[in-house]
């Protein structure tokens, strides 16, 4: 088992309830955000004696305000086991848990606010938000029960007592199956749109034995992603081009048909109301997350397949674009460009398999060719075509993935004399742009 630390990765259960079961369900959700609307208050007023106190040390504290035992018999709130009769004790605590971190997070921010740390100077207060949409967190044993992976056994409210009813599971992924993860207390989410159980897993990745190669990934806009596979040697031994065409072409119908309706709207002039075209906006967001799943999973896989070493991105935080005038065509492709969401969602599923992920320098990655020749020439007619200094026409992201592979060898294996060079052949300033043809000479000069 390996020392690295865990990894939280949540997993959706879809339950498939009967109508009796989702009404039910609903009770149960409505009593647990009701308690936590009546705990803010109470911490909130004691929040000087209890702001101090430790996560294990502040749930017992609250507990001896509002529920009565025999070594408690006198509590500063006993209305609360009127209004919540029989509320099971481990709901109680998960509701105590949350109203906790609202008090303290509004506490935090308040005195932020109070002490001139704002995002404007004219910032109004924060407020405390005692209405949060919150879901009940269920305790093994205490809250609910599996059987098996078909059913789980939930405590719910029927509106005058707790009871326990069995709910169907109709989906779930494949966390659970992984020996070294640890099943978490999931939440029961449950509202008009949705009903499944959030489930937690803390991953502990083994520690791997990678072969010497890398996965480096080019991402762009003629492109999603263009991947190599490169050994430490410089030897390219696969190349792929990632492009779910078939989802950009859904998401960019949706939003030719908004500019449309807002040519509509407002003519030449004026302004659109707020919230205008919001249900397409958010289809557009879903499309491209699922875009950025379908790109990222993909890239993982490569990555299994060749039992890499890590996997290459150039840092492209920060970056905007320059090019294409304003609502030009191109303009609206790098609106498009899901680099941050691609890179964010690989890094989230091959760090869940004890995978690393090296960044890189981007300047001048798809502009040098990787043989060494000096700067490349953009097709005139075809932009995602390059011509070499040799004559050699060459795809320019596949160029530019395999620079990136380099450039992550060469951090990895911490060779930074090649990069310390300059070459007057390609033009190239020392200390910086690496390219392909530099892990063959030091292949050479090491052999």
């Amino acid at each position: 088992m390996s020392n690295r630390k865990p990894i939280i990765r949540t997993d959706k259960w879809s339950l498939n309830p009967t109508a009796q079961q989702r009404l039910l369900l609903a009770e149960t959700v409505q009593i647990y955000r009701r308690l936590c609307r009546h705990l803010v208050g109470v911490i909130y007023t004691h929040w000087t004696e209890l702001g101090g106190l430790s996560n294990q040390q502040v749930i017992p504290a609250v507990e001896r305000f509002i529920h009565q035992t025999a070594q408690n018999p006198d509590v500063k709130y006993g209305s609360f086991d009127k209004v919540f009769h029989k509320f099971p004790s481990y709901y109680r605590r998960a509701a105590i848990a949350f109203a906790v971190g609202q008090v303290s997070s509004f506490a935090t921010r308040y005195g932020q606010w109070q002490s001139g740390i704002r995002s404007r100077r004219d910032a109004k207060p924060p407020t405390l938000n005692a209405k949060a949409g919150c879901y009940p967190v269920l305790y093994k044993g205490q809250c609910y029960k599996l059987h098996g992976y078909d059913q789980v056994e939930i405590k719910v409210f029927t509106g005058t007592d707790w009871i326990w009813t069995t709910v169907q599971i109709s989906g779930l992924r494949e966390r659970h199956t992984v020996d070294s993860n640890t099943l978490l207390s999931p939440s029961l989410i449950f509202n008009q749109q949705a009903c499944h159980l959030s489930v937690p897993f803390e991953c502990h990745p083994e520690k791997r034995q990678p072969d010497q190669d890398v996965v480096a990934v080019d991402l762009g806009i003629n492109t999603t992603a263009t991947v190599s596979v490169v050994t430490f040697d410089g030897t390219v031994i696969h190349r792929e081009f990632i492009h779910p065409g078939r989802d950009i072409d859904r998401r960019d119908k949706r939003l030719k048909s908004v500019s449309t309706r807002a040519s509509k709207t407002m003519g030449k002039g004026g302004k659109l109301h707020k919230g205008f075209c919001s249900n397409s906006y958010r289809k557009c967001r879903n499309i491209n997350q699922q875009i950025a799943h379908i790109v990222s999973k993909r890239i993982v896989q490569i990555a299994k397949e060749f039992n890499a070493e890590a996997i290459v991105f150039e840092n492209l935080k920060g970056w905007k674009a320059t090019g294409g005038r304003k609502r030009s065509t191109l303009r609206q492709r790098f609106h498009g460009w899901l680099k941050s969401m691609i890179r964010s969602y690989t890094e989230m599923k091959w760090q869940e398999v004890g995978g690393k992920i090296v960044d890189v320098i981007a300047a001048y990655t798809s502009k040098l060719a990787y043989d060494g020749s000096g700067v490349v020439q953009r097709d005139s007619k075809n932009y995602a075509l390059a011509k070499f200094a040799s004559g050699k026409r060459y795809n320019c992201d596949l160029n530019g993935s395999q620079n990136i592979a380099a450039r992550g060898i060469l951090k990895l294996t911490r060779r930074n004399d090649s990069e310390e060079r300059s070459s007057k052949r390609s033009g190239r300033s020392p200390g910086s742009w690496a390219c392909l043809c530099d892990l063959w000479t030091s292949q050479i000069a090491v052999g």
